[in-house]
């Protein structure tokens, strides 16, 4: 297939761009930046909300594959803005250029639109593909980890000094990205299921509670660290000391507070990817270890 790709720079976007290069596809990815020349993928230079580039992104695609989006930001204009207007913009796209295949990445936090600004985008997000008219797929990917993530670096990093800050009682779901990227591939090919919204995961029944996480974590750091559920009070209080002192480069804000203080994150079964279509294949304990080694390898940690 030719698959156009937006984010695929970021972390979930370049293991999938890989994952689509090994299955023997053709990408097309927008960038905002100059990238290295690469085999069978066309850089398209520009943004989500520069409209000659996105003509340039779904030229004769087979199925877009729409992953950019904003995960942190300081305020509910920026999350309009990138998850939303973003959304918008290559759902018009897709449209105009005659590609009816639309994979799009949600998020489980757009279960509860209410609880935070990055949820309520989300959701917004998904009521556009859900109306546009297009062969649409929606994933929300549980908290998704794996070498390259910068967000889940700090629980690594806190595992090797032996304290982990956890949030409140609770469980999670979790999903490896090149698992993650494999479902989006198999959801990008037309004779996938339309009309869907898969919630993916890594295969444990009901998730995990936030101490297994950390015994897991801890476990692919060769740690047994001291665990420490902090109340959501304590989250959003770090939140602001982090904002404070990193300001825009923050990665504790008060709305990412609000969002880890629930207490269940775990995918809804019913919801789960049809089994002849995706299964996961990596064992969560398995690519901990493996994620903490890549960080160990590119002096991360």
């Amino acid at each position: 297939m030719r698959i156009a790709v937006t984010g695929g720079t970021g972390f979930v976007g370049s293991h999938l761009v890989d994952a689509a290069l090994a299955a023997g596809h053709e990408v097309i990815a927008l960038t905002r930046r100059d990238q290295p020349p690469r085999e069978r993928v066309s850089w398209i230079s520009g943004d989500l909300h520069d409209r000659a580039a996105l003509e340039r992104l779904v030229d004769e695609a087979d199925a877009v594959i729409h992953v950019a989006g904003v995960i942190s930001a300081q305020g509910a204009a920026a999350f309009e803005k990138g998850n939303v207007e973003g959304t918008l913009a290559m759902l018009a796209a897709a449209t105009a250029g005659g590609v009816r295949r639309f994979v799009h990445v949600s998020s489980l936090a757009a279960r509860e639109p209410n609880l935070s600004l990055y949820g309520a985008s989300k959701a917004k997000a998904e009521g556009l593909v859900h109306g546009s008219g297009l062969d649409w797929a929606i994933v929300r990917p549980p908290a998704v980890y794996g070498p390259g993530d910068r967000e889940t670096l700090e629980l690594f990093r806190m595992a090797r000094l032996g304290v982990m800050l956890m949030p409140p009682k609770g469980r999670v779901s979790l999903i490896h990205v090149d698992d993650l990227a494999r479902l989006l591939l198999a959801l990008a090919d037309p004779q996938a299921p339309s009309t869907i919204l898969i919630e993916p995961d890594d295969g444990k029944p009901n998730g995990w509670t936030h101490r297994e996480f950390a015994r897991a974590l801890g476990a692919a750091m060769g740690t047994k660290p001291a665990i420490v559920s902090s109340p959501g009070m304590l989250l959003r209080l770090a939140a602001r000391a982090d904002q404070l002192f990193r300001r825009e480069k923050a990665k504790l804000t008060v709305d990412r507070a609000a969002y880890f203080s629930h207490r269940n994150w775990v995918v809804e079964p019913k919801r789960a990817a049809p089994a002849d279509l995706w299964r996961p294949e990596i064992a969560t304990e398995q690519g901990l270890r493996e994620t903490a080694h890549w960080y160990k390898a590119q002096a991360w940690l």
